[in-house]
């Protein structure tokens, strides 16, 4: 049985998620593939703004934070 697939906007604080895909395309896809956003990579959701965007992850060892529209177009498994 796979685990679900939710948009990594949806992941609560402090937990970890794994990249399963990017649904972004163009310049931003090359950005986070660069930033090592890539599958099969784990996270952690750090912070989330007041007003719910932007959310802030934690992976490879530093912090990024993202839009929330952009971090529902990726899909992780938690």
């Amino acid at each position: 049985m796979t685990a679900p697939r939710i948009p990594l906007s949806d992941v609560p604080v402090g937990q970890s998620a794994t990249i399963i895909t990017l649904g972004v395309v163009g310049p931003l896809r090359r950005r986070l593939l660069a930033l090592g956003l890539i599958p099969g990579e784990t996270l952690t959701v750090t912070r989330v703004a007041p007003l719910g965007d932007p959310l802030e992850i934690e992976l490879k060892g530093y912090r990024l934070s993202l839009r929330k529209a952009d971090a529902g177009q990726i899909l992780v498994s938690g």
